[in-house]
């Protein structure tokens, strides 16, 4: 996957160093042809400020002419008379043949000489240099220009990459405002005056993107919504007159069939007040906290259901644990239209998966400033592999038992999903059942014990 970061300060800094390079080599030949000019320079004005009487042919009785700096740089001087004779030789250097006036290169051994030649009257004098010595202090020089250079480098990349770094910022965070977003948040992306004009265009488009998933998703919801609304009556007639067929004998057939029939027409209407309950929950993403009796929502709850758990002899029960008084009502902040469909739906979900003659328990319990509660049945349970599944919509097991829809627990992960509570399912250690429990109710009372402390510090 291609890196714009990586792709920026690949090019920048390969760029720099080619750069750095090419300059760095420009000063070295700058110079190095400067200290050849200069020491070109001083061999001319050696050559023609030589004493007139300077004299001797490398015999050790002359004496050699003051010529300042220049003796440590090895300078060699030879002089010739007009019959062609060496007249002068410096000590301890090579002899060189004369060459022709003006300046030229010689190699002697492993070395390379700078020579210039001048005649004068009566004599030829012959100043060499060896060339070692200019390139001593041509990279002296290049070193002298080129350190600032060298500290420019590591600035100018630290430079590039906070650049860099900050020019991309927009990106990143555009990223995590989109990367922290719930699935169901579908609201524009708000622009302010820090995001570049590059990104605009983006940022728009995501805009429009998000709207017309917005507009999708609401029209799928209004479907659902009216598809079961207006199913839900006519269904619910259909069953009003069997069940008014049945009674005055209109409706001829055997008593089974008219079970089998009566028992579709149920669960028919029960996918559909699931679907509508699921699109309804679809359509609220924003929950209203109010203080909620959970006690009492359960008591509505086992009341309602308590008819279905008759007919199975299923016993249904409420226990509350951790009371801090007989009355203790449970008060949570909580949704109470949510939390009453939450806990109907897995009561219910329990009573369909229990045999006959099985046990329910809707257990409320209190952990510090926490309301926790547990619907614990004595079913055939969950597969393990399935218990992460369950809880998408229309999944049903290979063992499941009972009648239903597949979406009471995809409901109730709706519902504690926009609560953020925390839902866990578990069978039951040591004997057959299942456990739904759900944890991170907050107690009213909590609340308002914190809120007087908050005042009066």
């Amino acid at each position: 996957m291609t890196s714009i970061r990586r792709w920026l300060l690949g090019w920048l800094i390969f760029g720099l160093a080619a750069a750095s390079g090419v300059a760095g080599f420009g000063i070295f030949h700058t110079a190095r042809e400067e200290a050849s000019e200069l020491f070109d320079y001083e061999l001319r004005t050696v050559a023609l400020s030589l004493p007139s009487n300077l004299a001797g042919a490398g015999d050790g009785e002359h004496h050699s002419p003051d010529l300042g700096d220049l003796a440590d740089d090895r300078v060699v001087i030879d002089i010739w008379d007009t019959a062609g004779q060496l007249i002068y030789h410096s000590r301890q250097a090579p002899v060189f043949p004369r060459q022709p006036a003006g300046f030229s290169t010689v190699e002697r051994g492993e070395y390379h000489w700078r020579t210039f030649g001048v005649q004068q009257a009566g004599r030829y004098i012959q100043v060499a240099q060896p060339i070692s010595v200019r390139e001593d202090l041509a990279m002296k020089l290049a070193l002298h220009t080129l350190w600032p250079l060298a500290a420019l480098v590591p600035v100018t990349i630290g430079l590039v990459l906070l650049v860099v770094a900050r020019g991309l910022a927009p990106i990143g965070g555009l990223s995590r405002a989109l990367s922290t977003r719930s699935i169901d948040s579908l609201e524009p992306l708000r622009l302010d005056g820090s995001v570049p004009v590059e990104i605009k265009p983006l940022v728009e488009a995501l805009n429009d993107l998000l709207q017309r998933l917005h507009t999708a998703s609401q029209a799928q919801r209004t479907f659902i919504a009216d598809a079961a609304h207006e199913l839900r009556s006519p269904l619910a007639a259909l069953k009003l007159q069997l069940q008014a067929a049945s009674r005055d004998g209109s409706l001829k057939g055997e008593g089974q069939t008219l079970e089998r029939v009566e028992g579709r027409v149920n669960r028919i209407i029960h996918l559909v007040q699931q679907l509508l309950t699921l699109a309804r929950e679809d359509a609220h993403p924003v929950t209203s906290m109010v203080p909620v009796s959970l006690r009492r929502i359960g008591e509505q709850a086992v009341g309602d259901l308590s008819l279905l758990a008759e007919t199975k002899e299923i016993d249904l029960g409420l226990e509350c644990e951790g009371a801090r008084s007989a009355g203790d009502t449970y008060t949570v902040l909580a949704e109470p239209h949510g939390m009453s469909v939450l806990l109907g739906n897995l009561i219910n979900n329990a009573i369909r998966h229990t045999p006959r003659g099985g046990r329910v328990d809707v257990i409320l319990r209190r952990a510090g400033t926490r309301v926790n509660f547990e619907v614990v049945d004595t079913g055939s349970g969950i597969p393990a592999p399935e218990l992460e599944r369950v809880f998408d919509r229309f999944y049903r097991g290979d063992e499941a038992q009972g009648e239903g829809s597949g979406l009471g627990l995809a409901i109730v992960s709706r519902i504690a999903e926009r609560h953020q509570l925390r839902l866990a399912l578990r069978n039951n250690e040591g004997r057959p059942g299942l456990c739904v429990s759900l944890s991170g109710l907050k107690a009213h009372e909590a609340l308002e014990a914190i809120a007087p402390a908050a005042i009066k510090s």
